[in-house]
């Protein structure tokens, strides 16, 4: 600290001397002050100012040989240097203690950030990668997409998909019913995407051509199902439309599905309420280790076939004028069988290695591979 001597006049001065030492006393008092580097010299230039036998202390004890009028006077002055004093001791203080304070914070820093990580980078759901392949696909043949509310009215749902009221997907095991307001029709948690297919009808002229992807309902948890899943079907609605339009179409789509050109393909007569004639398709795979193409077994993968005269009629259309074909599959199913996943469970407990190890980067662009083996 750079010492300051503080001095002032005799303290038997006449009281208009003791009047001029006091700016002298503050002057050399505030150039103490501000040269005090820290606590300890600030509390040295405290007590020589404020202290028992400090200047300032010093004349306050001379008031006493003053007359009354000048102790009155000169108090003031001396007690007004001893209130100016003690503020710029105290902001003196408050910048050596935030100056400490800073000091002891820099040099106390630790860094208690983590460093990135980039093998927890986020990847595409392989269900939402398989949505976008499956919209790629169809859309280079000239579907569109459509999307439509997750609940329905029973009639979107069943009735206008020729779907009898004693048919076993409305009874209450496989159906999730909701409340519905008094005289309204009943609402569903929709157990298929068909019922935007009637409402695409409903409000489009053919020629129609387009995909529905999207969520689907049923009251059904094991091993192989769960309650929420998804689903894609395709509706072709045009005049002169026949299964062989049918058939080219989804032959086309599961080789360029599965990236195999010779992929092969059967049809079997089955039964929809929605269709007429309806068929199963099945693909060619191995039963031994899973290869989809290879081997002599045969594997379900989809249904199709040709629109009921029914539904089209329901939908305001000529079956003598315009006929079509739909088809539908499980977007879990062709994912797990594309990619080898083994389990339908693991597909919604959010576990991030799963999700790593199948997941694909969101920069990966969805190629279109060419299915014709022709």
């Amino acid at each position: 600290m750079r010492r300051v001597c503080l001095t002032f006049r005799p303290l038997h001065a006449p009281c208009a001397a003791m009047s001029d030492d006091l700016p002298t006393i503050e002057s050399q008092a505030r150039t103490a002050i501000a040269a005090a580097g820290d606590p300890a010299a600030l509390d040295a230039v405290r007590i020589a100012l404020l202290g028992k036998t400090g200047q300032v202390t010093a004349l306050l004890k001379t008031l006493g040989s003053l007359t009354p009028d000048e102790r009155k006077r000169v108090g003031a002055e001396v007690n007004a240097l001893k209130t100016a004093i003690s503020a710029a001791l105290d902001a003196r203080r408050a910048v050596l203690e935030a100056e400490a304070l800073a000091a002891r914070l820099a040099a106390e820093r630790i860094d208690v950030t983590l460093p990135g990580r980039p093998d927890r980078a986020g990847t595409i759901h392989p269900i939402s990668r398989t949505m976008e392949e499956l919209t790629a696909l169809f859309g280079a043949m000239g579907f569109g997409v459509k999307e439509g509310p997750d609940i329905e009215d029973d009639w979107h749902n069943f009735g206008a998909l020729n779907i009898p009221s004693h048919h076993p997907a409305r009874a209450m095991m496989d159906t999730f019913y909701l409340d519905a307001a008094a005289g309204s029709r009943p609402v569903v948690l929709r157990t298929h995407t068909s019922p935007l297919q009637i409402r695409t009808m409903l409000a489009e002229t053919p020629p129609i051509r387009v995909i529905v992807p999207g969520r689907t309902y049923r009251s059904d948890h094991d091993a192989t199902h769960s309650p929420m899943f998804h689903q894609c079907e395709g509706l072709v609605i045009d005049r002169g439309i026949t299964l062989a339009h049918l058939k080219g179409c989804l032959i086309d789509f599961l080789r360029a599905f599965f990236e195999r050109p010779d992929l092969k393909a059967r049809f079997r007569s089955s039964y929809f309420p929605f269709t007429e004639p309806s068929m199963e398709v099945d693909i060619a795979w191995d039963r031994k280790s899973g290869e989809i193409g290879g081997g002599s077994d045969w594997l379900e993968i989809l249904g199709a076939g040709m629109i009921h005269p029914n539904v089209l009629a329901n939908c305001g259309l000529d079956p003598r004028e315009f006929q079509g074909f739909a088809f539908g599959m499980g977007v879990e199913r062709i994912t797990m069988l594309k990619h080898g996943i083994p389990d339908l469970r693991t597909f919604y407990e959010s576990d991030v290695r799963w999700l790593a190890h199948y997941g694909t980067s969101p920069l990966a662009p969805v190629t279109l591979h060419e299915g014709d083996a022709r």
